[in-house]
């Protein structure tokens, strides 16, 4: 697909970011005079110059798996490579976790997607993530974040066996959310792990799990211990002795390391070094001041917002604000000003 040259010179008006970490931060919005076209950034110049390397060999290889796709349904488009970073086309539609599809016909356009994608050489190696799968607003299938993709220039063993995974992580969001779907020759791929795999299990996971969660501080959110019910009510105590603060919210959310985070969320006219101070130890590790809490009728915080806000979850957010633009507009500048912008989840 060659776009047209206004989309592809035009100036990306950042809108919201979704996620930032130590190789990248993703920015989604507009190109500037080019309606109906939202795109999303990895932006990369502003990448420490220590992680700067190994940022743009991921960069790179998601590069070269989105120019193999290219003109495949389901597939997001390449825009721009520049410093700043790639540019590519958002990908309209609700993640798995939410869709949790149940018609046949997405599985059937998700395996569509997946024979061509290998009919390109393109194996995904990230699509056990169901945030990575996408339902698209007509129940097509959709998948995004190629950014350990692999472009196969021979279809040896290797080739295959990445794309028998590719496959076999789909059948398990098939268990996941349409298991009575799955037919006996699924059931016996999702038995039968490949050697490579079972081999990784055992060895190279051990190795990815210390070098990202240890030396890179990336996490998958284990250990879930009820810190609000041990560190809450001192912490909440606290705060409220001040009269420049009228309310208080905790949750909790994934840590960039292994464990379990506080986030607080005061509404006061204070700035943070003052409510740092309140603070008792053992501190939350992130306060948000804010202006106005949502709230119930009744008058109690809208955790199930606030939670969402806590953990960066901004589609789930998105479908809760819809038909409630009174929600919606109280929780905008809190969603601009929130302070976890990692993709981890607390299991």
């Amino acid at each position: 697909m060659t776009l047209p040259r206004t989309i592809a010179t035009a100036t990306f008006l950042p809108e919201t970011v979704h996620k930032r970490d130590i190789f990248s931060e993703t920015i989604s919005g507009q190109l500037d005079g080019i309606p109906d076209f939202p795109v999303v950034l990895r932006k990369l110049d502003t990448v420490p110059l220590y992680a700067r390397p190994l940022a743009w060999a991921l960069a790179r290889k998601e590069i070269r798996g989105l120019r193999a796709v290219e003109g495949i349904e389901g597939c997001p488009v390449l825009v721009r490579v520049d410093r700043t970073g790639l540019l590519r086309s958002w990908t309209q539609g609700t993640p798995l976790q939410l869709a949790r599809p149940t018609d046949p016909g997405w599985y059937r356009d998700a395996k569509r997607l997946l024979r061509q994608m290998r009919r390109a050489g393109v194996t995904h190696n990230d699509i056990a993530k169901p945030q990575n799968w996408l339902m698209t607003p007509d129940g097509r299938a959709a998948v995004i974040d190629f950014q350990l993709a692999t472009v196969h220039k021979r279809r040896g063993q290797i080739y295959r066996v990445m794309a028998r995974e590719d496959l076999r992580h789909l059948l398990k969001q098939k268990r996941s959310y349409a298991p009575d779907l799955l037919t006996p020759a699924e059931l016996r791929m999702l038995r039968e792990k490949s050697l490579p795999s079972r081999v990784w299990m055992a060895t190279g996971k051990q190795a990815y799990n210390f070098v990202t969660r240890r030396l890179m501080n990336w996490s998958d959110g284990e250990g879930t211990e009820d810190r609000i019910d041990r560190d809450g009510p001192a912490l909440t105590a606290a705060f409220m002795t001040h009269p420049g603060v009228s309310g208080v919210a905790l949750s909790t959310y994934a840590l960039p390391a292994k464990g379990v985070g506080l986030y607080a969320f005061v509404e006061t006219v204070l700035e943070a070094d003052a409510l740092a101070a309140l603070a008792p130890a053992p501190r939350p590790e992130i306060i948000q001041a804010v202006a106005q809490l949502p709230r119930h009728a009744d008058g109690t915080p809208r955790m199930d917002a606030l939670h969402l806000v806590a953990a960066n979850r901004l589609d789930e957010l998105a479908l809760l604000q819809r038909g409630d633009p009174g929600l919606a507009e109280m929780l905008k500048p809190i969603i601009a000003a929130r302070l976890n912008l990692t993709d981890r989840v607390l299991r």
